[in-house]
């Protein structure tokens, strides 16, 4: 049974840092790219970053989040992680961690086999 357990969210200041962590366990996890995405209140789920699975693991970050967020990855732990620093109150969100074992990463998120079940990050003005 696949799990993503995703951790590290709260509340913060703008300005501020968090490091969001997903452990991921019941697959082969260095097999599978790793992504990152968010949903705000009344807004459709959008993709935040991706790390491929391929040697080098490269990443990818939507605009608005390039220079601040970096995502990274542990494949000895199963882990991902997301660091968010210079936070912005548009970056308030459930934050969740997926699984995709295509070929080449992506930002569509139903190219995602497997989601966790979300953290909350909420950034004060």
């Amino acid at each position: 049974q696949v799990q993503l357990v995703e951790s590290g969210g709260g509340l913060v200041q703008a300005g501020g840092s968090l490091r969001l962590s997903c452990a991921a366990s019941g697959l082969t996890f260095s097999s599978y790219n790793m992504g990152w995405f968010r949903q705000a209140p009344g807004k459709e789920r959008e993709f935040v970053a991706a790390i491929s699975w391929r040697r080098g693991g490269s990443t990818y970050y939507r605009s608005s989040v390039k220079g601040r967020f970096t995502i990274s990855r542990d494949n000895a732990k199963n882990m991902v992680y997301l660091q968010m620093n210079s936070l912005k109150p548009e970056d308030t969100a459930v934050y969740y961690c997926a699984a995709d074992l295509s070929s080449s990463t992506s930002d569509y998120a139903r190219a995602y086999d497997y989601w966790g079940q979300g953290t909350q990050v909420t950034v004060s003005s």
